[in-house]
């Protein structure tokens, strides 16, 4: 089985890397601005997305059965919409299994809980981008996985974590959020769900997010208390009060998808609890 995981330099893309390798996968990746480093029997190839013809390229160059598409551009459209649409091109050109990683970014908040079958109707220029590539994506290849997820946290190394550190030194300004609430899911648990799902026959959209519904300041003294800083340090803010208008509270209800996969995703109080 070769896959090809694009995106493999970013905090998602390196676990799935890992688990590729273990697993026994003919894995490749891609990165685009900064090489990740040797990793054993990985051959790693420089794909910009914004540019045309370069997912075609890599794609044609790989050969691959599996392609997982685990890039985040943000609100970067040409990125995050018009990336993902060429990465769908490709893989339906050569009949590569396509895996397609979404964002609970595509909701606005207004139902509070949502399960596979809701809609997108994002606020966020970054929640627009990802609903239009779930578009395109499942338009182009009608049997490719759409993978929604939440906020992903590690065993340290993530934005999330690293954010935290951050502020409970002094050394970044700004707080966590008290009225902004996700559903937290470790790495290991996602990347193991998506490659359960990239090698099923199994197409549609599905949720991969962590059982907890937690505060971004909830999640940020969690993060605090495992690694030893003072949590009772970390400043407050909420999103309602800021200039740019953003989705409150988004629960994945991912207990359908939960039902199709072994890997057990965790909430955020086991995976950051003492261990």
């Amino acid at each position: 089985m070769k896959v090809l995981i694009v995106g493999g330099s970013g905090f998602l893309g390196r676990e799935l890397v890992r688990q590729a390798v273990a697993a026994g996968f003919g894995a490749a990746a891609t990165y685009r601005s900064r090489h990740p480093g040797g990793v054993p029997g990985v051959p790693w190839h420089h794909l910009d997305l914004r540019a045309p013809g370069d997912p075609a390229r890599v794609l044609a160059e790989v050969a691959p059965d599996i392609v997982v598409n685990a890039t985040s551009g943000y609100s970067d459209w040409e990125v995050t919409a018009d990336g993902s649409v060429r990465v769908a091109l490709a893989s339906a050109r050569l009949g590569c299994r396509l895996v397609h990683v979404s964002s609970d970014a595509v909701f606005s908040g207004a139902r509070v809980h949502y399960d596979e079958t809701c809609l997108p109707d994002p606020l966020t220029p970054y929640g627009a981008a990802k609903a239009a590539a779930e578009t395109a994506v499942r338009l182009l290849v009608p049997s490719a996985v759409v993978a929604r997820t939440s906020l992903i946290i590690g065993d340290g190394g993530s934005v999330h974590e690293r954010l935290v550190h951050d502020l409970a030194a002094g050394v970044r300004g700004g707080g966590l959020f008290t009225d902004d609430v996700r559903c937290p899911v470790h790495v290991v648990d996602l990347a193991a769900a998506l490659w359960e799902l990239a090698v099923s026959d199994t197409s549609g959209v599905f949720h991969l997010a962590g059982t907890d519904a937690l505060s971004r300041h909830e999640l940020g003294a969690l993060i605090a208390r495992r690694d030893g800083l003072d949590a009772t340090a970390l400043p407050t803010g909420r999103r309602a009060d800021g200039p740019v208008p953003g989705p409150l509270d988004v629960r994945l209800d991912s207990s359908a998808t939960q039902r199709l996969v072994r890997t057990r995703l965790r909430g955020a109080r086991e995976f950051l609890g003492p261990r």
